[in-house]
């Protein structure tokens, strides 16, 4: 969830390039305008361009959290991985802790990003043998986590308290003044979704196993392109323990979703073969993960909770396909599964 977004104090550029030997004396610090949770600033200095990174969003903010990821994408850089790993200060670290606030530096990376409709069917094929390189890499650099069976694995939503929910955002969305198109459009979503969850209730998934390391937040905005390749896949915050196909499918749906909320299944079909070869997966587990994502996207309102009960609106444009997605996976869903497995 997000914390606040009222921006940050300045970074304190004068104490924190002190402790690296070569950046040089900063000439500009402007910020990064995407990305929710942490803040990201283009550090111009006398001897070039970094990325600074204030670590804000307390789940992943801590100085142990941050150097595990430091140091995975530090052994998937060895690997042949595209990242951009963190620079070391004079004494070998990689966290900055100035004022109570932790901060990393890394090089900066010339590129764009580039969502689905940006990609050819060869653009698809390499992002879904990208993210398989990224599963087998992580299982090499990463501790191995105990087996968990589905009794202690992840639980999916309970619809229960999904109605409960849809209740108390019924409830805000109706008594926002003044209302707008918005309102008016969420309230129709959520009763949509209310009679959705009631007609397939039935069809909540079990527990999945615990599964293999992730990225966690793998989407457009954490991958940047040069040209036609990835040049680096950055944030990696989320990075952890999670049912590895799930994030390959999730991935997919927020690449190849259209504005009207379908997806692009061709793409979708190219992306997934090459992941499973990549990742060494079989359709039996996309199949898994598909059903579970699905659920998941039944289940979720998290951009109505940012707006609703978080004031807190940065979200709100990608409300329309996300909220028509659902609908249209339930309708389409055999469609969807076999784009993934076939």
């Amino acid at each position: 969830m997000p914390r606040s977004s009222a921006t940050p104090p300045a970074p304190p550029l004068s104490a924190l390039l002190r402790r690296y030997d070569g950046p040089g004396e900063p000439l500009s610090c402007v910020p990064v305008t995407q990305g929710l949770l942490n803040r990201g600033y283009r550090l111009a200095t006398t001897r070039g361009a970094y990325f600074l990174k204030q670590h804000l969003d307390a789940p992943t903010a801590d100085r142990d959290t941050i150097v595990r990821q430091h140091r995975a994408t530090q052994r998937l850089h060895h690997l042949g991985v595209p990242v951009a790993p963190p620079l070391a200060d004079t004494e070998g670290r990689t966290v900055a802790e100035i004022g109570g606030r932790c901060y990393a530096l890394h090089p900066w990376v010339d590129g764009r990003h580039r969502d689905g409709a940006q990609l050819t069917t060869a653009g698809s094929r390499r992002l879904g043998a990208l993210l398989g390189l990224v599963h087998t890499c992580l299982e090499q650099v990463m501790e191995p986590q105990p087996h968990t069976d589905g009794d202690h694995g992840h639980r999916s939503a309970d619809p229960e308290d999904t109605f409960r929910l849809i209740d108390r955002l019924l409830a805000l969305s109706r008594a926002r003044r003044p209302r707008d198109t918005f309102d008016e459009l969420a309230e129709h979503r959520l009763l949509e979704r209310r009679r959705l969850l009631a007609e397939h209730a039935h069809r909540r998934p079990p527990r999945a196993d615990a599964g293999g390391w992730v990225h966690g937040d793998f989407h457009p905005l954490n991958l940047l392109y040069r040209g036609a390749e990835p040049a680096a896949i950055i944030d990696w915050d989320r990075l952890g323990v999670q049912p590895r196909a799930e994030e390959a499918v999730r991935a997919a749906v927020i690449f190849f979703v259209q504005p009207a909320g379908e997806l692009e299944l061709a793409k979708v079909r190219a992306y997934a073969r090459a992941y499973r070869r990549a990742a060494g997966a079989d359709a039996a587990e996309l199949a898994a993960a598909v059903h579970r994502v699905w659920w998941e996207r039944l289940n979720d309102f998290w951009i109505l909770r940012w707006r609703y009960q978080l004031h807190d609106g940065r979200a709100d444009p990608q409300f329309p396909a996300a909220s028509a997605l659902a609908v249209w996976w339930t309708r389409e869903y055999e469609a969807v599964r076999d784009a993934f497995t076939a």
